[in-house]
């Protein structure tokens, strides 16, 4: 069994600290290979480099809307720049967020496209953040990114409807521990409805323990493990054949090697 984190930060503390023994109790979990995603500037080149030192460890580096008001023509080209480096296997995160809206709409829109546009010219899968602005991440996608196949709507925390249309458009979607938590009814009908060869899962840690570890307060990777024996169980899978299939669509979707 080998399951794959496709959404973490470990780059974040206290992970980074003691990153060698987080990625010990990760592989003593089954959870074998991780990317880490870049948020800013400073963590995606800390992205990069983390995942310099580790053979199953990959990068995205992305610039997340919270920031786009920073952004300068010299930041999209460095994004650009190290975006070719041989461990990194996404754009992102990207997208927008209208929930705090930390930078104006029209920035966080703007900041989108440029990584779409990054992500088409390198042949990149794209990560994206989506809060409180579904439809205006589908209208951006549509109409910037609707030749680029493999983007994947991480942490998805939408609707079976909004579901139906990601999956309508040939993209992918993410879930994260909140799958587990006692009030996540809308969560779990989604991921009973997604095919598995569209379907991930990730951890966002340091963020959102699963159950029965929501009260350990710092997510890694190694919880994963608990989110994927839920969904199996939610869905009537032997858990071997969902670890299988899910790995398999990981590593299509990120172009990862067999190991």
């Amino acid at each position: 069994m080998f399951l794959i984190d496709t959404h973490s930060h470990l780059t974040f503390d206290p992970l980074f600290a003691d990153i060698d023994n987080v990625l010990q109790r990760s592989i003593a979990a089954g959870v074998a290979s991780w990317i880490t995603v870049g948020t800013d500037p400073d963590h995606t080149k800390k992205a990069v480099e983390l995942a310099s030192r580790f053979d199953n460890l990959y990068a995205a580096v992305g610039i997340h809307p919270h920031y786009a008001k920073s952004v300068t023509a010299q930041s999209i080209a460095a994004l650009k720049q190290i975006a070719q480096h041989e461990k990194v296997v996404a754009v992102g995160e990207t997208g927008l967020d209208f929930h705090y809206n930390f930078s104006a709409q029209t920035e966080q829109q703007r900041l989108f496209v440029e990584h779409l546009n990054i992500a088409r010219e390198l042949n990149l899968p794209v990560i994206i953040h989506c809060r409180e602005a579904f439809d205006e991440t589908i209208d951006v996608l549509q109409r910037h990114g609707s030749d680029l196949r493999k983007i994947v709507f991480h942490c998805f925390s939408g609707s079976a409807e909004q579901a139906k249309i990601v999956l309508a458009n040939g993209w992918y979607i993410s879930f994260t521990g909140v799958v587990t938590f006692k009030n996540a009814d809308i969560a779990r009908e989604t991921a009973e409805l997604v095919p598995l060869d569209r379907l991930m899962i990730e951890t966002d840690c340091p963020y959102m323990s699963p159950e029965p570890m929501r009260k350990q307060k710092i997510n890694e990777p190694a919880l994963m493990l608990h989110t994927a024996k839920f969904i199996a169980e939610l869905r009537k899978i032997p858990f071997e054949n969902f670890a299988d299939e899910i790995t398999a669509t990981t590593r299509n979707f990120f172009a990862l090697p067999e190991k």
